[in-house]
């Protein structure tokens, strides 16, 4: 597991679920009757998060055992976990517990499908997820794209360096060769990044001295010609395919030439079913 939520964020999931009690549990007079809740795979998928959704269970007062790990390819109807505890505890941690694996494996089964069609062509490719997440989520969004095989394009503005034309447009026609000097001086570690649009401008990046060259948006074609020209003007430097590229097309920017696939496909992936009984102990 890659980091862990946090036992404040998990407090706040039950809170917002629970704020002030379980009234039907309550009403029923069942809230102290001991039993036993399970989680598995309704269908194939990999696990994520499941350390997360057991911290939360325990937390709402269950006890935890947990089958599988984050990352683990799942069939349809492997195990998860399973929490015992007073109905009343299970009942709390239960809907929070299944949304945060069903959400997370969502994303890191999309994540698997993009990491191994890149990796069927080039063992050495990459998928970094965008910072493109859905606002609030970006911890639980990342812990999933981990789980799944990629990595974290950006955590944010503070920890990279990537140049897009937004910024260039400030430079007063600064030369590409000026601009990346500039970088390198003050961050000499930092990789130096630059979004272009074209092929051209791919070229004058890289030939300027930028580390990798983020192709916005370029066909397959694009992506090999640059590739092409690459090799004979700046050979070290990398090209990055961006542009929400998904599992059906990774594998054809990878073999054009793309060492890295940048995407945001993954974070707006279809949550996965976690089947969930609840019985008497």
């Amino acid at each position: 597991m890659p980091f862990p939520l946090g036992d404040a964020a998990l407090d706040s999931l039950l809170s917002d679920d629970v704020p002030l009690g379980d009234l039907t549990t309550h009403l029923l007079g069942i809230g102290d009757a001991p039993g036993t809740m399970t989680f598995a795979a309704r269908g194939p998928m990999v696990a994520a998060a499941v350390e997360d959704a057991a911290r939360l269970l325990a937390l709402a007062g269950c006890t935890v055992e947990t089958f599988t790990a984050s990352g683990v390819a799942l069939a349809a109807g492997a195990p998860i976990l399973a929490a015992h505890g007073p109905a009343g505890a299970l009942h709390r941690g239960w809907k929070m517990g299944q949304l945060l694996i069903e959400t997370a494996a969502g994303i890191a089964t999309a994540t698997r499908a993009i990491v191994e069609a890149a990796r069927a062509v080039n063992p050495d490719a990459a998928v970094a997820g965008t910072r493109k997440m859905v606002p609030g989520a970006k911890a639980l969004s990342l812990k999933a794209l981990m789980a799944g095989g990629g990595v974290p394009h950006r955590l944010g503005l503070s920890e990279t360096i990537l140049v897009f034309a937004e910024h260039r447009a400030f430079l007063g026609g600064e030369p590409p060769a000026a601009t990346i000097a500039r970088l390198r001086r003050g961050a000499p570690e930092r990789a130096a990044v630059v979004e272009v649009a074209s092929v051209e401008e791919g070229v004058t990046w890289a030939a300027a001295g930028a580390d990798v060259i983020q192709a916005e948006k370029f066909t397959v074609e694009a992506v090999a010609e640059l590739a092409a020209r690459l090799r004979a003007v700046a050979p070290r430097a990398l090209v990055a395919a961006a542009g929400g590229i998904n599992a059906e097309r990774a594998g054809a920017y990878v073999a054009a030439g793309a060492r890295v696939i940048v995407t945001s496909a993954p974070y707006t992936a279809k949550p996965l079913d976690v089947a969930v009984r609840i019985a008497p102990a």
